[in-house]
């Protein structure tokens, strides 16, 4: 009986165990839903809807007369919806073949059976972001949406368009490590100098998990909208910028150089209106991949003979008709010898002609005598001229200047010699075309400026001035005399052979030896490697343009800068004085007037019309369009490309080709006149919607 009732108040315990166990769960039950409910449910909610950034459009670079030389394009990431709540069985069996058949065409990277197999089986899965495509165009996407099943739209049909941008260089590769660009979260050039301008600001939006963890988005009111980039106007001029890259490539190509650079400044203000950089592939193509005129500061050798002549004008240490003894072209300093370029020597020279032929025996002579008792004073001159310095650019990574300082331990007896002929001494292209172009500007040193305004919707919000960064590298008497000197060289010295009739011309040349950390002046294989260089300004009689070409390392026999940079400058300076200035050219006008008037157009039929005048033509384009500029009987061919949503510039082509460019791009076409385009409604290089109109007048 004992046994039984203990038996019996175990049961017990254990009942009213459990039952307080029960109340217990029970309490906490209630508790947490009435107490913590908020809580739990915003961690519930959290897990499955959160926010997301909605990147703002990158705003435009353009060129001076806003043709776009960065922008962003939308493209289209499309996503489905193949969950039975949006998309009834019925529709989805008798629209599906047809949907994959019609995906297969237009796209044309899977068959048909396999875009029918993967449509089918996220049906099986009620995939409810289901990726279609990536990278789909606007065009694209206006077909898409009539395809089969889409057609529904978001809501019956599944179908989810999601905009993204993608950033293009409308003119390629022109001018693309100035403009700049984005790899691996790394901005360069300008779009790196104006990150903050060009990002904007970012908006939010609202998504959801779905089956398979996906987040798609949600329909919010609160989504809060990006504000789009602001807009940058450089001082590129597109024109100029492609004579530049042109003439700069096929001097490397037939030098098979390392690399080069070249930059036009204008003279009044430090714009830059054209930099290219190319650099030789292993394949043997070139390509835009360092900032040379920007970021490489090296020994630039007898283009610096300026500052040194400038130097002894200003300290009345020469004069111009000075004699000086150059010898058979060698002369000793300490343990190193100095020879001049002409075997031989030239004899006894003024200092003007000294200069003119580019002399090492005589610009170091006159610099010796001058300074070897104060080398300082020479460093101070240097100096003042703002040598020392470096220009302050916006584009981030330009190379430091470097002058040889008598207090240096790494001064010696050969130092100042060497230094007066551009050694010991360190400086960019770009800084050493400001320092000419201030002998061209009066004496003023501009700093070199890449962007003239700011735009945000079309309006100007900052605009830039040019700004001076040296009020007087030297008086107005030693200026004088000196632009005398550049003039000669041209005309009597190393640059003789681009003198041109035309136009005065004003430089120096340059054949710098480059020199190698572990070899001194020689390279791996016990060669000398040169850089050959030229700069300068034209018209000299009214300067308008500074110029610099640099070619590093050619591996042909010619070297020098006279040889080798020298028509390059005179091939662009030639090009710009034809196009960019009113400067009276005989005969040239007669010329023009007799050619083709069109200047764009189809490739095919420029060469048909261009070869019965008997022209010249300069042809290496792969592109069904060009353009193309004629000088003398020599016609020159640039590929020209169109962008989607982005307005043709169609002035030089004939109707018929104007109306398949614009008609094809999506615009509707008006017109009045004959002949070939000189105007259009639309600015080239905006931004237009399908069905737009553009006026185009004809001559």
């Amino acid at each position: 009986m004992d046994e039984k009732k203990n038996i019996m108040r175990r049961l017990y315990l254990v009942y009213f165990s459990m039952v307080l166990l029960g109340l217990a769960i029970l309490v906490k039950v209630i508790y947490i839903q009435t107490v913590e409910g908020d809580k739990w449910r915003e961690m519930a909610k959290a897990s499955t809807i959160r926010y997301e950034n909605i990147d703002a459009i990158r705003g435009d670079i353009c060129a001076e007369d806003g043709r776009l030389l960065a922008t962003s394009v939308p493209i289209y990431e499309i996503r489905m919806d193949l969950s039975k709540d949006v998309i009834d069985d019925k529709i989805f069996r008798q629209g599906v073949d047809s949907l994959a058949l019609m995906l297969s065409q237009l796209f044309g990277d899977r068959s048909k059976a396999r875009y029918f197999s993967e449509l089918t089986n996220a049906r099986s899965n009620q995939d409810r972001y289901f990726l279609v495509k990536r990278n789909v165009s606007y065009h694209q996407l206006q077909e898409l949406r009539n395809f089969p099943i889409f057609r529904l739209g978001k809501f019956r049909g599944g179908f989810i368009p999601i905009e993204r941008a993608r950033r293009e260089m409308p003119y390629r590769t022109m001018a693309q490590r100035t403009i700049g660009y984005e790899r691996e979260g790394v901005y360069v050039g300008l779009e790196g100098a104006y990150r903050s301008e060009l990002e904007g600001i970012q908006g939010k939006r609202l998504m959801q998990r779905v089956s398979g963890g996906n987040w798609v988005p949600i329909n919010d009111e609160n989504e809060i909208q990006p504000e789009n980039g602001k807009d940058l106007i450089t001082t590129i001029n597109i024109n100029i910028q492609d004579i530049v890259e042109n003439a700069l490539l096929r001097q490397l190509t037939r030098a098979e150089a390392e690399f080069g650079t070249a930059v036009v400044m204008e003279v009044s203000t430090g714009k830059i209106k054209a930099i290219s950089n190319l650099t030789r592939r292993p394949a043997g193509n070139y390509e835009e991949t360092f900032n040379y005129a920007v970021g490489e500061s090296t020994e630039p050798g007898s283009t610096f003979k300026l500052a040194s002549m400038i130097s002894l004008l200003e300290d009345g240490k020469v004069k111009p008709e000075e004699m000086v003894h150059t010898g058979n072209g060698t002369l000793a300093y300490a343990d190193r010898v100095m020879r001049d370029a002409k075997e031989g020597g030239y004899g006894s020279i003024t200092a003007r002609h000294a200069f003119e032929v580019s002399s090492n025996v005589g610009i170091s002579q006159l610099v010796v005598k001058a300074y070897k008792d104060k080398p300082q004073h020479f460093v101070d001159r240097l100096k003042s001229m703002g040598l020392d310095k470096p220009l302050g650019l916006e584009i981030t990574g330009e190379g430091q200047p470097f002058i040889s300082d008598p207090k240096s331990p790494s001064w010696s007896g050969v130092s100042l010699p060497w230094m007066s002929i551009g050694y010991g001494v360190a400086l960019t292209p770009l800084q050493t075309l400001a320092f000419y172009n201030a002998v061209a500007n009066n004496g003023r040193m501009m700093k070199p400026m890449f962007v003239e305004e700011i735009r945000q919707t079309g309006k100007t919000i900052r605009r830039f001035q040019p700004q001076v960064i040296n009020r007087s590298i030297a008086s107005n008497s030693t200026l004088e005399l000196i632009r005398e000197m550049l003039i000669g060289v041209v005309e009597n010295g190393t640059a003789k052979n681009i003198y041109s009739p035309l136009y005065p011309i004003a430089g120096k040349t340059g054949t710098a030896q480059v020199a190698n950390t572990s070899q001194g002046y020689r390279n791996v294989h016990g060669r000398t490697s040169y850089r050959s260089s030229f700069v300068g300004y034209f018209p000299a009689d009214n300067p308008a343009y500074s110029i610099i070409v640099v070619i590093h390392n050619p591996r042909g026999l010619l070297y020098s800068g006279g040889q080798l940079a020298a028509p390059v400058f005179k091939e662009i300076s030639d090009k710009i004085f034809a196009t960019q200035l009113n400067y009276p050219q005989p005969g040239y006008e007669n010329l023009l007037a007799s050619l083709p008037s069109f200047r764009n157009g189809n490739a095919e039929d420029l060469r048909t019309i261009y070869s019965a005048f008997d022209c010249k033509l300069i042809d290496n384009i792969q592109s069904t369009w060009a353009t193309t500029i004629a000088k003398n009987d020599t016609v020159s061919f640039w590929e020209k490309n169109f962008i989607d949503n982005l307005v043709p510039d169609v002035v030089g082509m004939s109707l018929k080709d104007a109306l398949f460019v614009l008609e094809n791009a999506g615009l509707r076409v008006r017109f009045s006149g004959r002949g070939t385009v000189r105007r259009q409604s639309l600015q080239p290089g905006i931004r237009f919607n399908p069905g737009n109109q553009i006026y185009v007048e004809l001559n």
